[in-house]
């Protein structure tokens, strides 16, 4: 029950302080659109570079010694955009959050996934990251008013600083076997389940990087509005468990419905603050579901699970790093409607792709 705690603590405190820049993003990038999408996807880009090696590793030497250093990477970013609150050091710093990120993601979902009750603990998770994000928003959105575009940062590497020194006193550091994965066997078996993950996570970073320049809103407005989408996601995370999630119909009814509600995202702050929240609702809803039902069924597998998450880890921050740095290169050079229709159309194409994936259990495995 303490890992469990500490580790729930850890990725609520890493989220909340990678999404404590999003609402005060143009105050950064001084209303720069690429370089607002490059200080948001910095976080993911290094992120992407550390998962995967950190999964792998995590199967040989164990998780607790990653998760440490994650933690303490993480600390480490949030005082340096403290210290340090312009555009170029706030980029860098955004690097190192994400590498602190990906090794504490990495191994501590590897910890999830192998654990017996690995669908209740994942949903736990997940739901826990993504409220992580919803207070990140907020929070930062409320103290920008008192304290000023880095109060959300100085808030959540006070949290991130605790996690840390709750995982100092945690075993388990080490793993009862060391375990081999051929990465590229794994990657070629399931690449369209993982093509899925780069999407389908990656467009929720596309409506959140692009959204404060695209509606011109007030970092407290944005927080909420953005808010819906992962709140959406946690409670979808907590009831996907208890569901059937065969992954190819979950993820095929996922894409077309949010490609939808990406497109309508374009059109929804002309058309009422409610529809706003509708789209963000579905978007981060289904993107719950599609989420659980692709980590259920890595854990059914029975492969070695820190190279199996570290390749779902990947696929999730490359899609965060790269999908929304090309939405803001598309919004800079053809307009904000065709970067959210490009966005839209990838999206909806997972519905296609997903089928070619043998992402298939027994029937018995797939309650």
């Amino acid at each position: 029950m303490k890992q469990q705690l500490s580790l729930l603590l850890g990725v609520f405190s890493v989220m909340a302080l990678s999404n404590a820049i999003v609402p005060v993003l143009p105050s950064f990038a001084q209303a720069e659109v690429w370089l607002q999408s490059a200080i948001y996807s910095a976080y993911f880009f290094g992120s992407f570079l550390t998962v995967l090696p950190a999964g792998m590793l995590s199967d040989r030497i164990g998780r607790m010694p990653l998760i440490n250093t994650g933690l303490l990477c993480t600390v480490v970013s949030g005082v340096l955009i403290i210290l340090f609150p312009t555009a170029i050091p706030v980029l860098l710093a955004r690097s190192l959050e994400g590498i602190g990120g990906g090794l504490f993601v990495a191994s501590a979902l590897s910890w999830v996934n192998s654990r017996p009750d690995h669908k209740r603990l994942s949903g736990y998770f997940i739901g826990a990251l993504n409220l992580g994000l919803v207070i990140g928003l907020l929070g930062t959105g409320w103290l920008e008013q008192t304290i000023g575009i880095t109060g959300g940062v100085m808030l959540f590497t006070a949290i991130s600083l605790v996690a840390f020194l709750m995982s100092l006193f945690l075993k388990g550091n080490r793993v009862a076997q060391q375990q081999k994965a051929n990465v590229a066997h794994i990657m070629k078996d399931y690449i369209w389940l993982y093509l899925s993950a780069v999407v389908l996570v990656g467009v929720t970073g596309v409506v959140t990087a692009l959204y404060p320049e695209f509606t011109g809103e007030s970092p407290a407005v944005l927080s909420i509005q953005i808010g819906t989408m992962y709140t959406a996601t946690i409670v979808t995370s907590l009831i996907a468990p208890k569901l059937v999630n065969r992954p190819v119909p979950t993820i095929r009814i996922s894409a077309i419905v949010m490609g939808a509600a990406v497109l309508g995202s374009f059109f929804a702050p002309s058309t009422s603050t409610v529809a706003v929240f509708l789209m963000f609702a579905a978007i981060g809803g289904l993107s719950g579901f599609a989420i659980n039902a692709q980590l259920a069924f890595l854990a059914e597998t029975r492969l070695p699970q820190g190279a199996a998450t570290g390749l779902f880890n990947t696929s999730t921050y490359a899609g965060l790093a790269l999908m929304p740095f090309f939405a803001g290169l598309i919004a800079q050079a053809a307009g904000f409607g065709a970067a959210f229709a490009v966005s839209a159309a990838a999206t909806a194409t997972m519905a296609l792709t997903i089928g070619w994936c043998a992402c298939r259990l027994p029937m018995a495995d797939q309650s």
